[in-house]
């Protein structure tokens, strides 16, 4: 951060704070530092010239911090290390796009040039999870330049065992498309990709070119000579790796061969979908983010040990529940071999281990823990909200702005206004203006705020919660000023159809499904000649090696295998099973399809106990709630008690995403029937969610007269007879369980209310199943 504007750094003295680093490994409380301010001091230890590596306790708050960062000091070099977007031991890979991220934020920490003063953005969760090892990362650095000689046959394996993925055409990071003499690129380290124009094994010509339109970008100035390619997977697939991985499968696990998925396909060179969740097997060793900065001082945020102790229990939960259950007790197609988690992850120990080796500094946002012993306070105070100004609906939240704006220039401080957005930043401007609070003059970072005359308001995009209030200088957010935002960010879609429209969508080795052939696995795109004419299509590899070329415009012939495809045995090309298949497969949907409409019938023509909600004891209930409802919760909660209540079988879907709370809906629900005297039903697509709920629901109904029981795998069968047999007689009034629920011998004395959680994870068989219990349920 060189020629930056300093931070602003309160009751710290700037030599005292690198003093503590240099007397060697620092411990250290740094208090006063608001939610929001992490920034702030980690440019001042930047400007220090030392490597510095910020631990958020999530991705929201690496986010906040990283945004704030280019705004107070543009000049650091600063880098985001995410964490995975799956779970541990899960059977998908994390998304491309968070790979790519991941290895170009290590690949730079191995520049030698670079120049120290770094800071690395990470969370608890990618901070415990152990990396590629820098070596082999550094092994898969290709520098390509202009003039150069290599092989493009030989460039297209390297970009294959690194990760990367062949496409028809490059439209994201790590992919590659070849054209004849042009092979494109898109490495994770450039924000465009590149297009490789070669003669014979020369290469002539690198240009960028947009992945959208596919047009060449002309830059001002001479064209790029020269381009680094390193991996984009944390998996690299080369002969050494393979043997490496086929050795330690047979030794941790005792078992490799044809019939294991994934030790099949790596065996011949293929990447097995969440092949990452095995990375500790194809190196020696696993490298940390630490070994990357081994002198970084580590900044741990608020809330840190908090979010690394979930962690822990998360991940030996998740090792757990693989280890000791057989795939197919959790609906899943093929064995799950889980690696010991200290070959993946730190543990407790190992963690306060690596931070006892390097300066750490806690953050906290309470000024009184400076007077503990090894505390710094930095004398940072959250800003002030509106909220007294926004319940009144005489007052006018502007006017009491312009007062407060005024009270902090009379007090010294320099004052600056963020906004989310720049439409946002538009309307706030106008909107103060005409209520007099002006000059209002746009900035872009810190600097230029500093630069404004001590009259004027600063005004900046700058995506902060809450407002702070340093010695000399206040922040005030657009969320102070107008309340709690409602919107959220955009989140990505995806295609509900399962039918392929494009070649893109394939990879080789990809199970597919052909309407009229059954399952075959896709072996690429080829050129054949039909009527001396070119055509393309796509090869597909039935059982006995038997080929079936379909034209490319029959694609929609197409359907991906389903997740669950490891191990799906492929169809004998002019077999009668697959015809055998489809047709036993339709008289059952028209079998289950007459069920469901008797079950509608008798649903329809019943009358159902109209369970009523006690007003006292349900509002003692409610008030276990640590949060106040949103609307739409307050307005799905009355619409299932009205259900409740209508003495009519009902059926309601109740939606929303992750955190927005359906369980506490369900919760009520199931608190009103089961006080009726009913009994409530709650099934789970999978153990570990069966776990969740059930420490849940025992934790709100306690001190009420409920019994609550779980049934899954994870119970003994001992233990199963007697919640099987409460059911039967009535003593269970609530129940929890997996496809356990499903099977023929649980019996309900009176089952008021089934809840079902993940529906779209079960089958309209299993759903109906338990309805028939009783049709007025």
């Amino acid at each position: 951060m060189r020629g930056a504007a300093p931070s602003p750094l309160g009751n710290v003295e700037s030599g005292d704070l690198r003093s503590l680093i240099d007397e060697g490994p620092a411990r250290a409380t740094l208090a006063g530092v608001p939610i929001g301010a992490e920034a702030g001091v980690l440019a001042e230890l930047a400007n220090f010239g030392i490597d510095v590596v910020f631990v958020a306790r999530d991705d929201v708050a690496m986010e906040r911090a990283h945004a704030a960062l280019r705004f107070m000091a543009p000049e650091v070099r600063c880098f985001a290390l995410p964490a995975w977007d799956c779970l541990p031991y899960d059977r998908v890979s994390p998304r491309p796009a968070i790979i790519g991220a991941r290895l170009a934020a290590l690949a730079a920490l191995l520049d030698a040039s670079r120049m120290r003063g770094t800071v690395v953005l990470t969370t608890v969760s990618a901070a415990l999870q152990r990396v590629i090892p820098r070596e082999i990362l550094a092994d898969t650095g290709r520098q390509l330049e202009v003039g150069g000689r290599i092989q493009p046959n030989d460039l297209k394996t390297a970009l294959l065992a690194n990760g990367f993925r062949r496409a028809e055409t490059v439209r994201e990071m790590g992919e590659f498309a070849v054209r004849g003499d042009i092979i494109d690129i898109f490495p994770s380290s450039l924000a465009q990709p590149v297009r490789l124009d070669f003669f014979g094994d020369e290469l002539e010509a690198i240009r960028t070119f947009d992945p959208i339109s596919q047009r060449t970008i002309k830059l001002e100035g001479t064209a790029p000579t020269s381009v680094t390619v390193s991996a984009v997977g944390e998996v690299v697939l080369n002969e050494d790796t393979i043997s490496r991985f086929r050795s330690g499968y047979r030794v941790a696990f005792g078992v490799g061969g044809d019939d294991d998925p994934l030790y099949a396909a790596v065996s011949a060179g293929h990447r097995h979908a969440g092949i990452e969740h095995w990375q500790a097997l194809f190196f020696e060793r696993l490298d940390s983010l630490f070994d990357y900065l081994p002198d970084a001082t580590v900044v741990l945020d608020h809330q840190h040990e908090e979010a690394a102790e979930a962690r822990f229990d998360l991940i030996m939960e998740y090792f757990h529940a693989r280890r000791d259950m057989p795939s197919k007790q959790l609906g899943e197609g093929a064995p799950y071999r889980p690696v010991p988690p200290d070959r993946l992850y730190f543990d407790n120990k190992t963690w306060r281990a690596a931070l006892a080796t390097r300066s750490t500094f806690q953050l906290s946002a309470y000024g009184q823990v400076a007077q503990a012993e090894g505390a710094i306070d930095f004398g940072w105070k959250p800003g002030e909200g509106f909220a007294d100004v926004r319940v009144d609906p005489s007052a006018n939240v502007f006017v009491a702005v312009g007062r407060r704006l005024g009270a902090h220039v009379a007090a010294g401080r320099r004052v600056l206004i963020t906004a989310y957005s720049e439409g946002s930043a538009d309307r706030l401007s106008s909107l103060l203006a005409e209520h007099g609070v002006e000059p209002i003059d746009r900035v872009s970072n810190w600097a230029a705020f500093q630069t404004l005359p001590s009259t004027s308001i600063g005004l900046a995009v700058l995506p902060l919660e809450s407002g702070l209030v340093f010695s000399d200088s206040a922040i005030i957010t657009e969320q102070d000023i107008l309340g709690d935002r409602l919107n959220r960010p955009a989140r990505r879609r995806l295609k509900a159809e399962n039918f392929l429209t494009e070649t893109t969508s394939l990879s080789d080795g990809d199970l597919v499904v052909h309407m009229d052939h059954g399952i075959a696995r896709f072996d690429g795109l080829v050129t054949i000649q039909v009527g001396d004419a070119p055509h393309d299509c796509l090869r597909l590899i039935y059982a006995g090696d038997d080929k079936l070329f379909l034209p490319v415009e029959n694609i929609e012939m197409l359907a991906r295998y389903g997740s669950e495809g490891a191990g799906a045995q492929l169809d004998r090309l002019g077999g009668a099973n697959w015809q055998a298949r489809k047709a036993k497969l339709k008289e059952r949907i028209r079998e289950m399809a007459d069920e469901l409409i008797g079950v509608a019938a008798a649903r329809s023509l019943k009358t159902s106990p109209k369970i009523c909600v006690p007003a006292g004891i349900y509002e003692e209930f409610c008030a276990g709630f640590p949060y106040s409802e949103t609307d739409d919760q307050a307005d799905a909660i009355a619409s299932v008690l009205d259900d409740l209540g209508s003495g009519r079988p009902a059926d309601r879907l109740i939606c929303g995403d992750v955190g927005f709370g359906k369980t506490e809906v369900a919760l009520r629900a199931a608190f009103a029937t089961a006080y009726d005297g009913k009994q409530v039903a709650i099934v789970v697509p999978t153990t570990l969610l069966c776990r969740q709920h059930f420490q849940n629901f025992v934790q709100r109904f306690a001190g009420f007269p409920m019994r609550i029981e779980q049934m899954s795998r994870l119970v003994s069968v001992e233990h199963m007879k007697v919640v099987k047999e409460g059911l039967k007689d009535g003593s269970v009034d609530i129940v929890i369980g997996t496809h356990a629920l499903l099977a023929d011998d649980v019996r309900f004395r009176e089952l008021g209310l089934l809840i079902i959680d993940e529906e779209q994870h079960f089958g309209v068989a299993h759903k109906e199943r338990l309805k028939r219990l009783r049709s007025d349920v």
